[in-house]
């Protein structure tokens, strides 16, 4: 049986989707998945061993350029990818009206979320069978249940199996914690002065701290964290794949709500993840080894992406919320609970 998925964006969405391909593969073993993602991620759908090929999709590249696309015939090989096979199934686990209309091109029995379900209600038009999802409950064990629902199989919500297969970084000491602090949403942003605190006092245990870089403005971010305090390393530019790798191989990890900290929790590794503007709830970062840590600021999570209640510090005040040392108490715990 082959199964087309179709999700795009983000790299935390594209990681909810792992455990409903775990669920699929152990009901039904002679199953196969094709993935459409969005081109930066392409090497993430690979990392569990029931995908077989990624279908690379460039919409954020192609809103910008329409023109240009067609010109260059991107979209022309794009649709002939996606049709290139019949499909047992095509499963659009986004629910928005992009993820949709790509669907809607492929071959095979499409199936979604219904409008009350969908993240966008016209996303609904595009399937031949949509099904209720409850919207009360984590976004994996909405994928889980779709999934099941399509695909024919019991499920019940146990413990998410995410399936993944990484070998360790072997370069990368084994007390080392890793710092998840970039994020595209202003309104994710801890405070550079309690990177700072954590990274001080995590070193004086006898930790290690790397920070990964993907851009100028995280190096930049990562280098004052990093400024006079030893044992702290700015990571060079790394894949995804060889973040996966650095990732597996570290003692804990202490991230904002960034895809990363979805890939760690992915990997079954300890550590804590901070919450303020979204929710832990519905969105967080979902395993026994990480603890989530919402903000008791009064309005959060707003979903918003920028916050007009900026401090002096140009954070949001609910993340100010959240403080150091509460963080290095549960990442010590995880860490002795994972030993």
């Amino acid at each position: 049986m082959r199964v087309l998925i179709v999700k795009t964006s983000s790299l935390g969405d594209l990681i909810h989707t792992f455990p409903a391909i775990s669920d699929a593969a152990r009901a039904i073993p002679d199953i196969s998945f094709d993935w459409v993602a969005e081109e930066s991620f392409s090497e993430i759908p690979l990392l569990h061993p029931a995908v077989d090929r990624v279908i690379p999709s460039a919409v954020r590249r192609w809103r910008k350029s329409w023109f240009n696309t067609w010109i260059q015939g991107d979209w022309r090989r794009f649709r002939q990818l996606l049709r290139g096979r019949h499909y047992d199934a095509v499963i659009d686990a986004q629910g928005l009206v992009k993820s949709a209309l790509i669907t809607s091109r492929a071959r095979g029995t499409k199936f979604g979320l219904d409008k009350k379900s969908a993240r966008e209600a016209q996303a609904s038009w595009f399937y031949e069978k949509t099904y209720a999802i409850s919207r009360e409950q984590h976004a994996v064990s909405r994928i889980r249940e779709l999934f099941s629902k399509v695909l024919d199989y019991e499920y019940s919500d146990m413990s998410s199996d995410y399936g993944l297969s990484v070998i360790p970084d072997d370069s990368i000491d084994a007390k080392t914690i890793i710092f998840l602090c970039a994020t595209t949403w202003p309104s994710k942003r801890w405070p550079l002065m309690f990177w700072r605190k954590l990274a001080v006092k995590l070193t004086r245990q006898g930790k290690r701290i790397v920070i990964p870089a993907g851009n100028q403005l995280e190096r930049q971010f990562a280098e004052h964290i990093a400024r006079g305090v030893d044992e702290v390393e700015v990571l060079p530019p790394m894949t995804l794949t060889e973040m996966a790798s650095a990732i597996m191989a570290c003692q804990a990890i202490v991230a904002v709500d960034t895809g990363l900290a979805h890939l760690a929790t992915a990997l079954n590794r300890p550590g804590v993840s901070l919450y303020g503007a979204t929710s832990s709830a519905y969105t967080g970062t979902l395993s026994p080894y990480m603890w989530s840590v919402q903000s008791p600021y009064a309005c959060s999570p707003c979903l918003l992406r920028h916050c007009d209640k900026l401090s002096g510090n140009q954070v949001p005040p609910c993340t100010e919320t959240i403080l150091p040392d509460h963080v290095i108490d549960m990442v010590n715990k995880q860490v002795e609970s994972a030993i």
